[in-house]
């Protein structure tokens, strides 16, 4: 890529796709197409294809995606499943009709085994059952997976697809009813702090184990890959290190400056008991993370509640 080459993030108001946004403009990139789901819905084909006609992006980031924690993957299955089907369908196809230089789509830890082996290497998929609760989603980012691969194979276009950790930082969800878990217990354990409340909730036993990524990392890598990648199986983008539930919970009770104790709602799903991503192969490529999971979260911290 060069700095002039014409750039569209789909979901560039999301989390990681601003994310992806900021670290490109940091870099000098100032030619980018932007389009809300206001302005082009992505769900219809088209839109997508009367978007790309028209503004012909050179490189494609494809961020765009119905995304939510345990409570809304559940909920609402068909949702998750037709609309992310058709964001990444579309666009997709249309970056193939146009002949877009590169496209990187984004994916899911979720989309491996439930039980598959630790930590979860890029081979695993499709090896076993998937976690109930987020099934659709993960079905759906297994499609976008094997999109980009059958086009590589028949029609020679160079998408990739890279599968990140559990996320967190600026642009987060931090509604209790969709939000995932590190952004939930950060809202949980300010307001209680502000509220003077004795407790704070926590689903399932604290036990399971997750990994956990700053978006600004994960902006880095994808620009990193971008520059650097061009395989067909898709790669990993984490930490290689994970932390217990009850743990995290423990160190934002920490960050927040909270003294009241914590209550583990053991009627409540835990999800999968552990996943944590083999990041071998991205470290090999000379790739790693740079933001400590206490520092991230005392940024974010302050970012989203203090400032």
């Amino acid at each position: 890529m060069n700095k002039n080459s014409k750039v569209y993030i789909a979901g560039h108001r999301g989390m990681v796709g601003s994310a992806i946004l900021r670290r490109l403009q940091k870099e000098g990139f100032d030619n980018f197409v932007y389009s809300s789901s206001k302005d082009t819905d992505l769900r219809n084909q088209t839109a997508v294809a009367d978007f790309f006609a028209r503004e012909k992006p050179e490189y494609v980031f494809l961020a765009a995606a119905k995304v939510g924690g345990i409570v809304a993957n559940n909920t609402y299955r068909a949702e998750f499943l037709y609309d992310n089907l058709m964001i990444q369908s579309n666009v997709i196809h249309q970056a193939y009709v146009h002949q877009v230089k590169k496209l990187l789509f984004l994916g899911s830890s979720c989309i491996y085994p439930k039980l598959a082996p630790q930590p979860l290497k890029e081979d695993y998929l499709l090896t076993g059952s998937l976690e109930p609760t987020n099934e659709p989603y993960a079905i759906a980012k297994i499609a976008g997976v094997k999109m980009c691969e059958e086009y590589r194979f028949q029609y020679k276009c160079d998408f990739i697809s890279v599968m990140p950790t559990n996320l967190y930082g600026t642009n987060d969800n931090y509604d209790l009813k969709t939000s995932h878990v590190l952004p939930a217990l950060l809202r949980k354990f300010h307001e209680a702090k502000q509220n003077n409340e004795p407790s704070v909730e926590i689903w399932g036993t604290g036990s399971p184990l997750r990994e956990f990524l700053h978006v600004d990392d994960l902006a880095d890598a994808c620009y990193f890959l971008m520059k650097n990648y061009s395989e067909k199986s898709l790669i990993n983008i984490g930490t290689g290190t994970d932390i217990s539930i009850k743990d995290l919970a423990l160190l934002i009770k920490e960050v927040t400056g909270y003294n009241g104790e914590l209550c583990f709602d053991t009627s409540k799903p835990d999800g999968t008991p552990r996943k944590l991503m083999d990041v071998t192969k991205l470290h090999q490529l000379g790739w790693q993370h740079r933001i400590k999971l206490k520092d991230g979260i005392t940024s974010t911290y302050k970012e989203k509640f203090l400032i």
